[in-house]
């Protein structure tokens, strides 16, 4: 009933639209359609023409300028790409987050890090000449965080690698990006996670300590 009772209520609503819009003359409108007919079928060489050339500039734009970038994270101060270094170099986790199953926190690598394969690997690359501006001017890289945890929240980055906890259950298959996609950890992921592992899920023990 309620359906019905819309429906007959945008009927109404289109029915005065077009009675104000037309002055109280609605033939008028199927007139003015039919002219338009008319006109489109006179010029349809050049519609036709017109919309491939719209079709064909969104596609291009697509292909180069937004999906490239589709669900790509912030926009890096040097791009690093973990698709070539985890991904294709098979570069393991632990050498550039040094602390991550000895510490609360995985550590971000400090230019010397980064310099260390690239003093000799690509060292005129435009990317590499950004680390090295870094380290002559003893600037720490501003890398832009892309995973969000809740600062009440105490994440232990040795406790789940002990746990043989992969790196992609929280991560995801970070070796097949190449910028890294903005992430925020809310509650709920956890608590199935715990749940799945059957591990603690006291408030205090587990999580807010």
């Amino acid at each position: 009933m309620e359906i019905l009772l819309a429906m007959a209520t945008l009927l109404a609503l289109i029915t005065l639209v077009v009675l104000i819009g037309t002055k109280g003359k609605p033939i008028v409108l199927i007139t003015q359609f039919g002219t338009f007919i008319s006109g489109v079928v006179e010029n349809r060489v050049q519609i036709v023409v017109f919309g491939i050339i719209i079709l064909l500039s969104a596609t291009v734009i697509w292909l180069f300028f937004i999906y490239p970038h589709a669900g790509a994270g912030p926009v890096q101060p040097i791009a690093f790409s973990h698709r070539l270094h985890a991904g294709t170099k098979n570069i393991d986790c632990k050498f550039c987050h040094p602390y991550v199953d000895q510490s609360i926190h995985p550590g971000i690598p400090p230019v010397e890090k980064c310099l260390f394969c690239h003093n000799y690997i690509i060292p005129n690359h435009p990317e590499i000449k950004k680390e090295h501006y870094y380290f002559d001017n003893q600037i720490p890289i501003p890398w832009q965080k892309v995973f969000i945890l809740s600062e009440h929240v105490l994440f232990n980055h040795e406790r789940h690698l002990k746990r043989d906890i992969a790196c992609e259950t929280c991560h995801g298959e970070v070796q097949a990006k190449d910028r890294l996609t903005h992430s925020e950890f809310l509650m709920g992921f956890c608590v199935e996670c715990h749940r799945e592992e059957n591990a603690n899920t006291d408030c205090w023990l587990s999580c807010h300590n």
